[in-house]
């Protein structure tokens, strides 16, 4: 199952390079049901996956002046605050088991496992609707939008502290959508966004935790390999086209999770 794991951090990779985010949807799943690790800790492994990945993936981005650090910081302080409230003030109150219902017990995992696979479904549904606006309208920074943008920051932020969750899927359309940045714009911007994020998130705890550095260090490095050959189709190869067959790949995830937590 490790050989398919690893497999399956290329992927991850090569999705973040190619569309800026969907691919960390999968770390947490990749993690637990590959390499047999706990959700509780494979959402601290995964914001390290996800954020050595995605920073390796931004420095091509920033090199061609695609990353806007102006909506990155927009949107990285509310996260970061967010990110720094669940993981020291709400991960800790989680208990071991939430509730039981006659035979079924939601277990912390579990509950963590399903959040994601909302998450999952979520994510696939901003990757297979056809999206009409993503046409840059010049400069529209207004207030308005620049709320939304902080308000979707702590929403991020909020998710990558609790699950681990790059949060590429909610970060690209709200750059796209709310302030009209062209589109390779916004990948670069959502990388630097996601790496900041995710490091940031396991700092936060990696003191609290029990890492296996090398298996830690060896998905990322494949993951990284993934990203660099992301980045390089992308030349090529325009990654909306490969959105929607990736989000239909994300939404079957998200319904096996469900399935496998509460049925089987």
């Amino acid at each position: 199952m490790e050989i398919i794991g690893y497999a399956a951090a290329v992927l991850i990779g090569i999705s973040l390079g190619l569309i800026g985010g969907g691919g960390s949807i999968l770390t947490v799943p990749v993690l637990v049901y590959l390499f047999g690790i706990d959700a509780f800790l494979a959402a601290e492994y995964s914001l390290f996956v996800v954020g050595i990945s995605s920073l390796a993936g931004s420095v091509d981005y920033f090199k061609k002046g695609l990353v806007n650090f102006k909506i990155a910081l927009l949107f990285g302080i509310p996260s970061v605050v967010f990110i720094f409230l669940t993981r020291i003030y709400l991960l800790p109150v989680i208990p071991e088991e939430i509730f039981r219902i006659q035979k079924f017990i939601l277990t912390r995992n579990i509950f963590l496992l399903l959040i994601f696979a909302v998450l999952m479904i979520l994510a696939s549904y901003t990757m297979i609707r056809k999206n009409t606006s993503e046409k840059p309208l010049g400069n529209n920074e207004n207030k308005s939008n620049i709320l939304l943008l902080a308000g979707q920051g702590a929403i991020v932020g909020f998710l990558t502290g609790l699950v681990g969750a790059g949060g590429g899927f909610m970060i690209i359309p709200a750059l796209v959508n709310l302030l009209k940045t062209p589109m390779k714009k916004a990948i670069g911007t959502s990388l630097v966004i996601i790496s900041f994020n995710s490091l940031i998130g396991f700092v936060f705890s990696v003191s609290h935790m029990k890492i296996d550095w090398g298996l830690l260090l060896s998905i990322a490095g494949i993951a990284i390999a993934g990203i660099i050959i992301g980045s390089q189709w992308s030349k090529k190869i325009d990654g909306k086209k490969l959105k929607p067959a990736f989000g239909w790949f994300i939404l079957i995830m998200g319904i096996y999770i469900v399935i496998k937590e509460i049925f089987l």
